[in-house]
Order: C-alpha cells, then sequence, then structure tokens
C-alpha cells in the first residue's frame, strides 16, 4: 500500500543524531574571513560547538579549506586553487579581503582544524568541494584523511558534497564515515538520490524545504538539514516542521541549542 503524502505522517526523525542542531556557515558566517581559523573561533566565541566548511585539495594532495575554485575572492593569490602545492597556499593572505583586522590570516590546513576541533570537543560538516575534474580523488582522500584524523573521536564528521562523484568515492574509500547529499533545490528523487549513495542525511537549500518533504527524508532514515538560514521567522518555521539541523550565517543573531 502506498505511503500517505500527510506531512504530518511519520515526522519524528530516525534514529540518534551525534551532531548540533545549529551549525555555523564556514566557521563564522560572515562576522571573520570564511574557512579561516579566526572564523571558528569567532563562532566558538558566540556558543556554537557545530561548524561547517569547505574542503578541497592542493596540487600536491593537501586537504585545505577553500570554498572558491579560483583564489581571487577571498586571498592574495590568483587562478585555480588546486593547481598550486600546499607550500605556496600556505604562504597566501586569506584575511585581509574581508577587513584589515584580519590581514594575514592564512589559509587553513585540514589538519590544523582537526587538531583545533577535537580539543574542544566540536563536530563539523565536512564540505567536500573539489576542483573540477577531481570528484572522485577528492572525496577519496579528504574520506582517508578525516578517517585519520578523527580516528580515536567519538563523534565523526559529517561529510557532505554537491557531488555524487566525491560522495561515492569517499564512501569507497571510507564506508563506516556519516555521509550527506547536497542540493541546490529539490528534484522529485533527491531521497532516492541520497539513499542510493548510502548518506545519513540529507543537505537542502531552505527556499526549497518543507514539512512534507521533511517528513519524506525521515521515513526513509534520513536526517534532514537545511542551509543558510539568517532569519528567525524562517528559522522558526522549519524547526516546527521538524527539521533535524540548520546552517547559518547569524551566528550572532541565534543563540545555538543541542
Amino acid at each position: 500500500m502506498p505511503m500517505t503524502s500527510d506531512p504530518h505522517r511519520e515526522a519524528t526523525p530516525p534514529g540518534p543524531w551525534p551532531y548540533p542542531r545549529w551549525i555555523a556557515h564556514r566557521g563564522a558566517g560572515k562576522l571573520a574571513p570564511e574557512n579561516t581559523l579566526v572564523a571558528f573561533k569567532r563562532g566558538a566565541s558566540y556558543g556554537y560547538r557545530m561548524f561547517e566548511c569547505d574542503v578541497k585539495l592542493s596540487a600536491d594532495g593537501e586537504a585545505f579549506l577553500l570554498h572558491d575554485a579560483e583564489l581571487e575572492r577571498t586571498t592574495s593569490g590568483r587562478g585555480l586553487a588546486g593547481a598550486l602545492p600546499w607550500a605556496d597556499l600556505s604562504r597566501l593572505d586569506a584575511g585581509a579581503w574581508h577587513s584589515p583586522a584580519f590581514a594575514g590570516e592564512p589559509l587553513l590546513h585540514l589538519d590544523a582544524l582537526a587538531a583545533w576541533l577535537q580539543a574542544r570537543g566540536h563536530a563539523v560538516n565536512l564540505e567536500i568541494k573539489p576542483t573540477p575534474g577531481t570528484e572522485r580523488l577528492t572525496g577519496e582522500v579528504v574520506a582517508r584523511r578525516v578517517a585519520q584524523l578523527w580516528a580515536d573521536a567519538e563523534v565523526k564528521p559529517l561529510l557532505s558534497s554537491f557531488q555524487p562523484v566525491a560522495l561515492a568515492a569517499a564512501r569507497e574509500a571510507v564506508p563506516s564515515l556519516p555521509r550527506a547529499l547536497l542540493l541546490a533545490e529539490w528534484v522529485p528523487d533527491a531521497v532516492a538520490l541520497a539513499t542510493d549513495l548510502g548518506c545519513v542525511a540529507l543537505v537542502v537549500h531552505h527556499a526549497d524545504l518543507d514539512a512534507p518533504r521533511i517528513a519524506e527524508g525521515h521515513r526513509a532514515g534520513l536526517r534532514m538539514l537545511t542551509y543558510t538560514v539568517n532569519e528567525p521567522e524562517r528559522a522558526t518555521a522549519l524547526w516546527a516542521a521538524g527539521l533535524d539541523g540548520l546552517i547559518t550565517d547569524r551566528v550572532d543573531l541565534f543563540s545555538p541549542v543541542p
């Protein structure tokens, strides 16, 4: 017998979930240069205990934090970030673009982030953000490095990506790591795509998420998360709809709760 589409049916999320509900986007939203250590410190100062950030590979295979494929927007460098070795990337200024107070802030290596987070018991959603053409390699390398860096951690990072190929590679490399499929917009087979990839969660842009879709994910055993919510009214509506996790820039506006 087919399942009902009643949005109030089976609204309780499935199984235990080790992550905080509130997640700081790229460290501290827009209050500090994104994906840098100072941003994570700023987000933590507002009480956040889980963070979202972007991870890609240098030309020599080092995992580091950067959102864009190109360096221009958030660093003093130019060109494709993945074309440079880490030694060169590590010398770039990743803070001055934001404001003079952060001039000299370097790009953040995944190893350094792991040490900082674990020393404080913080959780993280690592978005695998491959340089175009390196989706499979990035998924594999990031998963293996995460497994090493968090080998003794009770709560592992949640790996997410818009790239199914990267998620599949991460799954093949380290099947035990939790994964989430990112979607810029809802598609009819969203839940099937996530479950076929062995994901534990689906992360959907908030404009495309509502109670029926959250319930659909829950019925399939998925946790349902969203990005990037900066308005109190929207956050309230999504929590009421059964949301499991919310990524926000407004670490200064929302008071996080477990």
